[in-house]
């Protein structure tokens, strides 16, 4: 098999949650340029009706997918029109933000971080992830063939480290809160635990573990997490296309299990 031949998705059907977000719109287009048929579903439907129209995607589909009827219906809606799905990128997830810098710098602390957003994040990061895995997995184990690709982060993997978000002057109106890294954890060891359990059902369960994105931070947070990465910048949005398209196709046929480090080396060192 030609390398362009294994990357390629012709005629597959993709489907992609949290797609309305900053990184789930770029997912959706590198699938859809390597000839997959990407159904984006988000919270909103009508949303999504209009990315997948301008984007020239299959379909656009709201779904919550904390609700395993939910991600039932979108499973049946998939596979009433498309009759398969042969990939699925887990992408939807939480991260904190706070109404105000003074709200943020106190609630952001482990030490006062609110029980309530520590339970939104295993919902949506933990529990979504979970039931699109158990739902849309069992219909991919049936037909013995199928790619999950559930999107980590290296927060999964190491601590934060607070000190880049701290601004030149010394002061900090943020910390990194401790749901996002445990949440991440725990979807890269769902990910071992998928792969392992539907690998003789020809079902590949991988991760990619994103290195932060630039999309608007404040100059001094860019400056002091590109000063953590050997490569000396943020990620782009589009730097995970590659990586996706990889555990998306036959080009990685013979990987499972696997947390793809796309960081810039941040975990290097």
């Amino acid at each position: 098999m030609s390398t362009t031949v294994a990357f390629s998705l012709d005629g597959r059907v993709a489907v992609v949650t949290g797609a309305l977000g900053l990184l789930g719109r770029h997912h959706c287009r590198a699938l859809r340029d390597a000839g997959a048929r990407v159904i984006a579903a988000d919270l909103d439907h009508a949303a999504c009706e209009r990315f997948a129209a301008e984007e020239g995607l299959a379909a656009g589909l709201g779904v919550d997918i904390t609700r395993r009827a939910a991600v039932e219906r979108l499973t049946d809606a998939a596979l009433a029109r498309f009759d398969r799905i042969d990939v699925l990128v887990n992408n939807a997830a939480v991260n904190d933000k706070f109404e105000s810098p003074a709200a943020s710098a106190e609630l952001s602390r482990f030490e006062s971080y609110p029980i309530e957003l520590w339970q939104r994040a295993l919902d949506v990061n933990v529990t979504g992830t979970f039931l699109c895995c158990q739902v849309i997995g069992a219909h991919m184990a049936r037909r013995r063939r199928g790619s999950i690709v559930n999107i980590a982060s290296t927060y999964g993997v190491v601590a934060p480290d607070q000190s880049i978000y701290r601004r030149p002057d010394g002061t900090q109106s943020f910390y990194k809160s401790p749901a996002y890294p445990a949440t991440k954890g725990a979807v890269l060891s769902l990910t071992r635990f998928a792969a392992a359990y539907w690998g003789a059902n020809g079902v590949r369960v991988n991760a990619i573990s994103p290195g932060g994105v630039e999309a608007g931070q404040e100059g001094y947070f860019i400056e002091n997490y590109a000063r953590k990465t050997p490569l000396g910048r943020m990620a782009k949005p589009d730097d995970i296309a590659g990586a996706l398209l990889y555990l998306a196709s036959d080009a990685s046929s013979y990987v499972t299990g696997v947390n793809l480090l796309v960081d810039g080396g941040f975990t290097a060192w």
